[in-house]
């Protein structure tokens, strides 16, 4: 047979079992969809939330109140509060959640409040979760706990099997939800950037990540209910135990807080047992910022699907951008803005805008594929007037990690414009968060909280925390920090020899449209 009609048959057969493996995996997925469940309804008086809710509200009609959760044990400690005050229910969204010290310390939380009778639904992103259907299914064996998985991978445990589901499903599997959304009775709603691991609390040994989510209450509860109750039945949401072996379905549920307890997590351990339930939140009410233009804004599932894109995340997000007539102030740990992005950018600078945007240093970032489709946007972006910072790797720290990291990275999605209005989610300016992944955010109108943000950010663009990028003589140079003397174009500062080739290596592939 000649080569040729050789090479058409293995194209049609491999063409063949792909179609036959999606069209398996579609009707496969209808089967094990589980049986749809909404929101619990509040009331005002059924639970500690529901009272120091309302009592918040007062004739607070239509407003709703934010607080900004910019440092990171403040947002694992709320979380623990929230968890030990809920009882009705916990619904929790996340993109992952590592079973480390902080994922085990938060899983005993929402153990703990399961057998107090709490309803907790608990919805993962599928594409870190693979070893770790056991502890999913322990979770879900729980009365009042149920598990799904966003978007799964139908096999398991074979890796050839499942490598080539990936493969024969991947324009599918690329398509993620990166949300993160943690609500308790229906009444108060955490929201932004922070996944469930110990970077994002400051337990990291080695780096850990500077990161914003929103606390809020009021108004716009109903509509992050609505968004979970929206991925929770969608058709690519799937009960963990429709899809892994009976076998693992009976194991204990691990009540214990961590597998292992490092001596020097001793201090931390210590500053969650002043947690009481009773607290409920009346601690944080009056660091609370209210406002009556705030918008719980979020990609639909159906984006996992690729259909619905007049109702995607982009546009609100591009609107308000636009907005900008004072000053932008961008920060984006993977930023990729694309020729349009840059254009839109020059366009409002060309308008007088200013736009300082903020995303991580080659040698601070934790996805070294994404820096090195950036790096090829810099000149232009500088061209256009944008003002550029890297954030550092190593920076002097107002408090030291609880275990001793200096290490820092970037994972902060968020923007203000004009001091009046702000954005604080998971969407990274990047062609995955705007075509691939579904992302969510707080969008608002409130000044002083904008004020805040924008604090964040001016300190960490300062000398001490982030490399100043400009042009000199046409050729890139960081200043900042102990890097006083501009640095030429091919030494990025702080980066290694291996990040630098790593990084131009990948900014010569056609790959940015998956970054």
């Amino acid at each position: 047979m000649p080569l040729f009609e050789i090479l058409v048959v293995c194209a049609a057969a491999i063409a063949i079992a792909g179609l036959t493996g999606l069209t398996s995996y579609g009707s496969y997925a209808r089967r094990a969809l589980g049986e749809k469940s909404t929101a619990l309804p509040v009331a005002d008086g059924d639970t500690l939330l529901d009272r120091e809710v309302v009592a918040l509200l007062g004739d607070r009609r239509g407003e709703t109140g934010l607080q900004l959760l910019a440092d990171n044990l403040q947002a694992f400690e709320l979380r623990v509060q929230l968890a030990r005050s809920a009882e009705r229910s916990l619904d929790l969204q996340y993109y992952y959640w590592l079973w480390d010290l902080t994922g085990d310390l938060l899983t005993q939380e929402i153990v703990a409040a399961a057998d107090r009778g709490v309803r907790v639904r608990l919805l993962i992103d599928d594409i870190n979760t693979r070893g770790n259907d056991s502890r999913y299914l322990a979770l879900d064996g729980h009365a009042n706990i149920e598990t799904r998985l966003f978007n799964p991978s139908r096999n398991r445990a074979n890796g050839i099997r499942r490598g080539l589901e990936l493969a024969f499903r991947a324009f599918k599997t690329t398509r993620r939800m990166h949300n993160k959304a943690w609500i308790a009775d229906g009444r108060v709603a955490i929201v932004g950037g922070r996944n469930i691991g110990d970077a994002y609390f400051d337990a990291a040994r080695a780096t850990n990540f500077h990161d914003m989510d929103v606390l809020f209450v009021g108004e716009s509860l109903p509509d992050v209910q609505s968004i979970f109750d929206d991925f929770w039945n969608s058709p690519v949401a799937i009960p963990i135990g429709a899809l892994s072996r009976p076998l693992a379905r009976n194991l204990p549920i691990q009540r214990k807080a961590s597998r292992r307890r490092p001596p020097d997590a001793e201090p931390y351990l210590q500053r969650l047992s002043g947690i009481a339930a009773a607290d409920g939140i009346s601690r944080i009410a009056g660091d609370l910022h209210w406002a009556e233009e705030v918008e719980v804004i979020s990609d639909p599932p159906e984006k996992a699907l690729a259909v619905g894109q007049r109702s995607w995340l982009v546009p609100r997000i591009y609107r308000a951008i636009r907005e900008a007539r004072e000053e932008l102030r961008l920060v984006s740990p993977y930023f990729i803005p694309g020729k349009k992005g840059v254009q839109a950018l020059g366009r409002l600078t060309a308008g007088g805008t200013s736009v300082r945007v903020l995303t991580n240093s080659l040698a601070a970032t934790d996805v070294v594929a994404v820096h090195g489709a950036y790096s090829s946007y810099r000149k232009p972006l500088l061209r256009e007037g944008v003002e550029l910072f890297e954030l550092r790797p190593n920076i002097t720290r107002e408090r030291p990690s609880l275990f001793g990291s200096k290490g820092a990275s970037l994972h902060t999605k968020a923007f203000t414009v004009d001091g009046r209005t702000g954005f604080v989610g998971s969407f990274n300016f990047d062609p995955r968060s705007a075509s691939l992944n579904t992302e969510m955010g707080v969008l608002f109108v409130q000044p002083e909280l904008v004020a805040e943000v924008n604090g964040i950010i001016d300190e960490q663009t300062a000398a001490q925390h982030a490399f100043c990028v400009t042009l000199t003589k046409g050729r890139l140079s960081w200043t900042g920090g102990a890097e006083a003397a501009r640095i030429a174009v091919l030494a990025e500062p702080s980066a290694s020899i291996g990040r630098r080739l790593a990084a131009a290596a990948i900014g010569l592939l056609p790959i940015e449209s998956q970054l």
